[in-house]
Order: structure tokens, then C-alpha cells, then sequence
């Protein structure tokens, strides 16, 4: 089985090194490039084309929230991981506006940082079950205030399909959607097409960028 290629943004060179030595003891993954700032990130994924890109926030030059806008528009293919320090709401908000696939913190442990990397290399997205929390609070708050304000693009979806839709924002799989909502697959992936109808969305990334992008 060929190896999934990994590319590595952080600024801080002793940290990005040891990612590469975790990544590299895992016969599945192997690191293709480095780069110390957004900009090179965004310079060696057109050079290398990576199956995922694990970008810290901040960073010189570029940071880690416009690289992963200028990769998404650039590379539309490539998942974008974030690794990074910020806990903080506002962060995390941006990233999935940006188009970010998983939202990691540092702290995490190695086993939790390579389980966020295969669920992103699988299509399934990774956050945390604290920041998903956030997220969907998020949604919900907005989704409340929308009456209040110009109608949102998801004005009308149903409520069944505004609550798949936040789940979606986790990260969360169709399975894992069914699970959580004891529906069936089939009925999950009936949803997610109507919401991306509903939403004129390119795919399930573009559904969650399109509800949580700020009204005017």
C-alpha cells in the first residue's frame, strides 16, 4: 500500500520534527515536505501535492487561517488539518470557514493526533468532542438569532436537516450521524443531499463554510 502523503506547516522547527519522526514510524504515512510558514506551505502543496496538509495557526509571513483559504481555493483536494495552541472559539469558527477538514490542539497525545489524521485522510474530519461542542452551540446560537436578522442561506432547511447540518460542522461521518440521530444510513444520506441542494453547496465542506458565514 502506497504511504499517504503528508505535508508539515509550523514555524516552530523542534516541533515539526517530531511530528515527522511520529509520522514517520507509521508504515501507512510518510512526511513529503516541511515548511516553516504559510506561504511556503501553500508554495511546497502545489510542488508536492500532499493528501493532507497539518498547518499551525500562527505563523509568519502567512498565517495558518489564510493559507488554508489560499489552499482550498488552490487545491480544492487536499485536506487541511489544523494543529494548533488556539482553544479559542473565534479560531475555531474561522478555520471551518476557511475550509479546514480538522481542528486539533497541541496538548492532544500522539495516539489522538494520528487517529484526527486518518479520520481526515478518510474523508470524516476530526474535532474534538469539547470544540464540536463549540461549534454546534455556534450554529445554534445563530441559527436562534436568525429571525432577528437577514435570513440566512439555511433559512429553510428543516429542523431535522439543520441539526444533521451541525453535526456535519463536527467532522461527524454519515455513520457516525446515523448513529447519533438513530437514523438510518440511507435516510442520513437523503438529508445531506437535500441540504446541499438546499444550500447550492459544491459538497459537505462548502454546507458547513455557507452556514456558518457571517450574515449580513
Amino acid at each position: 500500500m502506497t504511504p499517504s502523503r503528508i505535508l508539515l506547516a509550523d514555524d516552530h522547527v523542534l516541533f515539526r520534527e517530531g511530528l515527522a519522526g511520529l509520522i514517520h514510524s507509521q508504515t501507512d504515512l510518510q512526511v513529503v515536505g516541511q515548511a516553516g510558514d504559510g506561504l511556503e506551505a501553500l508554495t511546497l502543496a502545489r510542488d508536492l501535492q500532499p493528501d493532507v496538509v497539518v498547518m499551525d495557526i500562527k505563523m509568519p509571513v502567512c498565517d495558518g487561517l489564510e493559507a488554508t483559504r489560499l489552499l482550498r481555493s488552490a487545491l480544492p483536494d487536499v485536506c487541511i488539518l489544523i494543529l494548533t495552541v488556539h482553544d479559542e472559539d473565534e479560531k475555531l469558527f474561522e478555520a471551518v470557514k476557511s475550509g479546514a477538514n480538522g481542528y486539533l490542539l497541541k496538548n492532544t497525545s500522539s495516539a489522538e493526533f494520528l487517529d484526527a489524521l486518518r479520520a481526515t485522510l478518510a474523508g470524516d474530519g476530526w474535532l474534538p468532542p469539547r470544540l464540536a461542542a463549540r461549534l454546534l452551540e455556534e450554529f445554534a446560537r445563530q441559527t436562534n438569532a436568525a429571525p432577528h436578522a437577514s435570513a440566512p442561506a439555511w433559512a429553510n432547511l428543516t429542523p431535522r436537516e439543520s441539526e444533521v447540518l451541525g453535526l456535519l460542522a463536527t467532522g461527524a461521518s454519515d455513520k457516525q450521524i446515523a448513529a447519533r440521530l438513530s437514523v438510518s444510513l440511507h435516510t442520513v444520506k437523503s438529508h445531506v443531499r437535500s441540504i446541499l441542494a438546499k444550500l447550492h453547496a459544491v459538497n459537505r465542506r462548502d454546507a458547513v463554510r455557507i452556514a456558518t458565514r457571517p450574515q449580513a
